[in-house]
């Protein structure tokens, strides 16, 4: 079991394979927390509080004349708003009286096998779901997908005795994964209202730390960024109503001489796609509080008597092995235990999507035309992005309007389909449920289906607005057009888009009093439409995007077991951006492509090869014309395509390295994907810098089997030699040339 009770001193120790979770109700119910690190021995931590009387930090009323008792310097577990502790606290409660203040404290805990889930949220599950092994897929080496995983629910009853808080965390040994959700349930006769929840608190009693964040913008997302903890509060977030191009719901904490392969560090992962907010903050006794969890801004939800309400699931894990080692425990967990069905563990289709190739300008025979070129390159799926429905030629009209514009295609849905199969292709299709343009016939029917303020202008963003999906009746109505759509023609793919951030929030389905309710209601109907839509159809493979990386994060892959990582496609751009995802992310999670130079965004020139060996680490395809290609281009293609499926397996579900920083490397930059046995690796390197006359430049590898002999390039080196005295690498003989480099260990003699 790894979740240990002792009912004398009513300790709760958690642990899995390396790392240990632990807390304590103390001798006044207060629920402390004790350790988060290294496991250990199950010895009570609670011995590093240091109490003292200090001065402005007030006592509890029970700890009597005691003044060494305040929670205003404890390590709490679940801090409370009001309780006289003054840092940021985990839950903000208002009462009926229209109070606030809150004191929480233990009543009881249980104790369960297997993992919890959470109903209508996403959740990492402790065994290959159902779906999955009814398509009986084989996993592919290196892919476990089995995990031993155990639940505790901790209960905490407010002094009021009006709610109760159950604290649930799921520890997935094998994973190295702890897991942390809350419930709020209702007890009394009255409304209650939560102001602020947060799912995870951490309370580190000393250290120095720095916090790392993940910050961007649109077609520059996710920006690796390290800073030392000051004193005060240090935080990122988002009230855009997704998880945002500007900030990523994944937080990492660390000792300030961690590396990528030393040194202690700590990750926080949200599993949630709406207004987040984490927070890290080193108090008066420089100790360091991090939360994370809903962002409080548009957050305000009524849980009625015998209600519950259920806060979102926060994934952490700990590494003494540096930040590489925590993204791996991460890439694995979520690869296995998170995205879920078919295309967990099934080789995902080579693609062409004919966006940046025609944009809105194409027929039919256009895209047939490159529908056979791509299939004689090797190309599986084809997929046809925007502007195929309604009245659409532009992004300024018919978002709404569901409905095949045939006298665009020349052809029913069903016929273009047919065309495409033919070919030996499969075919998907773009959707942007969420919006609606002015201008189009379902706004001119239901213009309150959509999020504008009574009273007042909308705000536009790309001329169009949302539908209110947080209403049942919206969902179901765009629910059954998109099914209407996918019943008429053969279709194995969706890519779900979603181009705007949320404003003039407001629900004619809810009254004034509980309009903060929306922004989080919207996105457990985003949930349910997206549950559906995998239940229904459970062949299909889904990728999520919201202009590219704007909704990239964890309670994403629960529904679309991959995201278009960026809208930004140059090669070079997307070294940074891959970069900062693989943090908390897998590469089997990033949709990246292939797509035509100059480059759209940057106007850049790169390399084809170049463009590949980028895009090949993620989902890998195409987002070009093919039919401008020339011969020798095809030809490079065609080679890539079969490269791609040769090292699929290790791309895809090996040990990802991050050798260099793309942003401070000098002329190279690389990475690596290990075979978890040590049995071969790819070493990727593309020359950011040329220099005339230049020194030459070694790479180290990582994840090879010291003792083993390895082939490189013909050539026979020790693994040893390989990861301590590094490879040569090829001179580049122009700017953005790339080296993909094939590692294989030698039979044993």
């Amino acid at each position: 079991m790894a979740i240990l009770f002792d009912s004398t001193s009513r300790l709760f120790t958690l642990t899995t394979a390396h790392s240990m979770y632990q807390m304590k109700a103390d001798r006044y119910g207060v629920l402390l927390h004790t350790w988060f690190g290294m496991k250990g021995s199950a010895f009570d931590y609670s011995y590093r509080i240091a109490y003292a009387d200090r001065g402005f930090s007030g006592n509890p009323y029970d700890a009597g004349d005691d003044r060494t008792y305040s929670l205003d310097a404890l390590p709490l577990e679940f801090p409370a708003y009001g309780s006289g502790d003054y840092r940021a606290a985990a839950l903000k409660v208002r009462y009926p009286d229209g109070t606030s203040a809150c004191d929480l404290r233990y009543l009881k805990h249980e104790i369960r096998e297997g993992k919890y889930s959470l109903p209508g949220l996403p959740a990492l599950y402790d065994a290959p779901d159902q779906e999955q092994q009814a398509h009986e897929t084989p996993a592919p080496a290196g892919c476990r997908c089995g995990s031993r995983s155990d639940t505790l629910i901790i209960t905490l009853e407010d002094t009021r005795r009006m709610f109760y808080v159950h604290l649930y965390y799921g520890v997935m040994e094998d994973l190295d994964i702890i897991t942390r959700a809350v419930c709020v349930e209702n007890h009394s006769e009255d409304d209650i209202y939560l102001e602020n929840i947060q799912s995870v608190c951490v309370d580190y009693l000393h250290g120095e730390y720095d916090l790392h964040t993940f910050y961007g913008r649109h077609v520059k997302e996710r920006n690796y960024q390290r800073s030392p903890l000051m004193h005060g509060s240090q935080s990122v977030g988002s009230t855009r109503g997704t998880s945002s191009h500007q900030y990523n719901p994944f937080l990492i904490l660390s000792d300030r001489d961690t590396t990528e392969d030393t040194g202690n560090c700590y990750g926080f992962s949200f599993l949630y796609s709406g207004d987040f907010l984490g927070n890290a903050e080193l108090d008066q006794y420089n100790q360091t509080r991090l939360l994370l969890g809903i962002h409080p801004d548009n957050f305000c939800y009524c849980v009625k008597p015998a209600e519950r309400f259920y806060a979102p699931e926060a994934a952490l894990a700990y590494s003494a092995q540096g930040l590489g080692r925590l993204s791996r425990i991460f890439h694995q967990a979520y690869r296995t235990h998170l995205c879920r069905g078919k295309w967990t563990a099934k080789r995902r289709p080579v693609l062409l999507n004919d966006w940046e190739g025609v944009y809105f300008d194409f027929d039919g025979d256009k895209l047939i035309q490159m529908a056979r070129d791509a299939a004689d390159l090797g190309i599986e799926l084809f997929v046809m992005d925007d502007g195929w429905f309604g009245k659409r030629d532009l992004d300024v009209s018919g978002l709404g309007d569901w409905t095949v514009n045939e006298k665009k295609l020349g052809c029913t849905l069903k016929e273009l389909s047919d065309q495409i199969h033919g070919l030996g292709l499969q075919f998907g299709i773009w959707f942007e449920p969420e919006g609606i343009n002015e201008d189009s016939d379902l706004y001119r029917e239901h213009p309150d289906w959509a999020f504008t303020v009574p009273g007042k202008q909308p705000t536009r963003s790309r001329l169009q607005l949302l539908l209110d999906f947080s209403r049942e009746d919206v969902r179901e109505y765009i629910f059954s057009h998109i099914c209407q759509v996918l019943d008429s023609a053969r279709i194995e793919y969706l890519k779900w888009d979603l181009n705007r951030s949320l404003a003039d929030l407001y629900s004619a389905s809810l009254p004034a009093k509980r309009q903060g309710e929306v922004m989080h209601r919207y996105v457990l109907g985003l949930y349910d439409m997206l549950e559906k839509l995998t239940q229904r159809y459970p062949d299909m493979l889904i990728e999520g995007c919201s202009g590219g990386g704007g909704r990239f994060d964890a309670g994403m892959l629960y529904y679309t077991p991959q995201i278009w990582c960026s809208d930004d496609t140059d090669a070079i751009e997307r070294l940074s951006i891959q970069y900062g995802t693989s943090f908390g992310y897998p590469v089997s999670t990033m949709g990246s492509h292939v797509s035509h130079c100059p480059n759209e965004q940057t106007r850049r020139i790169t390399p084809l090869n170049t463009r590949a060996t980028v895009a090949m680490s993620g989902t890998f395809g195409y987002e070009l014309d093919v039919n401008k290609m020339t011969e020798d281009e095809k030809t490079i293609v065609k080679a890539q395509i079969r490269e791609f499926k040769e090292y699929y397996d290790l791309i895809q579900y090996g040990d990802y390295y991050r050798l260099t920083d793309p942003d401070t490397a000098d002329a190279y930059h690389g990475w690596e994907f290990a075979a978890e046995d040590g049995s071969e690796a790819l070493l990727c390197i593309v020359a950011l810098q040329i220099h005339p006359n230049g020194p030459g430049r070694w790479m180290c590898l990582k994840g090879l089997n010291a003792d083993s002999i390895y082939t490189v390039n013909d050539e026979e080196y020790p693994g040893d030699v390989l990861m301590n005295g590094g490879l040569l690498l090829p001179t580049a003989a122009e700017e953005y040339e790339s080296f993909r480099i094939h590692i294989v260990e030698c039979p044993a003699v």
